[in-house]
């Protein structure tokens, strides 16, 4: 096998490890899917200013978000179904994270629970909550990400409804997957996917089953899960979460100034600019070009974090330079994990942390945390 040296070599990978349904799941957008390709091509059409004759002995990637010390600036993104990625996807996620220096942000919708990741892990990570219809269901997993000593909670706004995720529907995507002819057929071709998975007991949402009464199966797991999207989310319930979680909040999906200044008069501790990675809204603005607009509204008020077509540690840079205080992967570090599992999560970020190392050198900055526009064509 060739060398990995890129995000692209580990997505190549992956396409071929992963069976359909879920690769397709972490790797498509919504509807025509503009959104998604626009939130990479964002990046591309930004360009970088060479400085030559610089002093960039010792740099250093090291910073902070939401005043916890990371190595760079760069947290992993909360993915459904990491755990069909690979098996046990979230508690092996976790773990390179936490090796690696950089936080760890579990979904709702996660195969491996809270407890889980907590049991297999030694540091805090942080829990990302969808508020459901069944609010004492939700208070409960705000409970629980407590208890696990989770120090973050990011609440996501934008998933209110469903996007129209076509290749979803068209793949027949469940967990576990469903035995018809094609399923079997792809999972054929996938056989290291396959032992991985036979080791493993953890095949359902964990956060969910066994915690909702009532839901004992498949059948009446997915009917409870497809009724709980809660459209009736607004500020208010904003600020019911704020009343249950006591420790630092992040605000996901903020897409808009308007948006923006509100999250920042509610009083929570960083906001995520973000489009669900082009899987909701399909026709909104890609993540980086609102950047700006969004930084200059509130940035001296709020912590402003951004993901969205991240691939690289070169739009890691790029981020940073326009404002942002942290970045956030999904699908990179989703690729490694489908690709090798644990040791391609980390393989991910080395990647990206030696493309942000080199990016910053070749524009005459030693520290993160001094990029700045100056550093961009703008």
């Amino acid at each position: 096998m060739a060398p990995i040296t890129s995000i692209a070599d580990l997505q190549a990978l992956a396409r071929r490890r992963v069976p359909k349904m879920f690769y397709e799941y972490a790797d498509t957008g919504s509807w025509t899917q503009e959104t998604y390709r626009d939130n990479e091509a964002a990046f591309k059409r930004q360009k970088l200013r060479q400085r030559v004759a610089v002093n960039i002995n010792n740099r250093s990637l090291a910073t902070t978000m939401i005043g916890e010390p990371v190595t760079m600036p760069v947290a992993l993104s909360p993915v459904g179904l990491t755990g069909m990625q690979h098996a046990d996807g979230e508690i092996l996620a976790a773990q390179a994270a936490e090796k690696f220096g950089v936080p760890y942000t579990l979904t709702t919708m996660s195969v491996c629970s809270i407890e889980d990741v907590t049991e297999h892990t030694s540091k805090p990570f942080w829990f990302q909550l969808y508020v459901m219809r069944d609010r004492g269901f939700s208070e409960s997993l705000m409970q629980r990400a407590h208890n696990a000593n989770c120090s973050a909670l990011c609440l996501t706004l934008d998933l209110q409804v469903l996007g129209q995720r076509h290749r979803d529907i068209k793949n027949g995507l469940s967990t576990p997957p469903k035995p018809t002819l094609p399923v079997l057929l792809d999972l054929a071709l996938k056989p290291r996917w396959c032992w991985n998975m036979l080791q493993t007991k953890r095949r359902q949402f964990g956060n969910i089953h066994g915690h909702v009464k009532g839901v004992e199966n498949m059948a009446s797991l997915a009917e409870w899960t497809a009724s709980q999207f809660d459209p009736t989310l607004d500020w208010s319930s904003v600020e019911w979460v704020k009343k249950h979680w006591n420790r630092k909040l992040i605000l996901k999906g903020i897409n808009d100034v308007e948006d923006a200044k509100i999250a920042a008069e509610i009083g929570a501790d960083a906001i995520i600019v973000s489009n669900h990675g082009g899987r909701q809204l399909d026709g909104a603005q890609a993540s980086y070009d609102v950047l700006k607009e969004i930084v200059d509204a509130v940035g001296d008020k709020i912590e402003v974090h951004m993901d969205g077509g991240i691939r690289s540690g070169q739009d890691v840079f790029k981020a940073m330079a326009m404002g942002a205080k942290g970045t956030y992967i999904g699908r990179s570090y989703i690729y490694g994990l489908g690709a090798m599992g644990r040791p391609g999560v980390t393989t991910a970020l080395e990647i990206i942390r030696k493309e942000l190392d080199i990016t910053m050198g070749l524009c005459g900055e030693t520290d993160i945390n001094k990029v700045g526009r100056h550093n961009l064509v703008l």
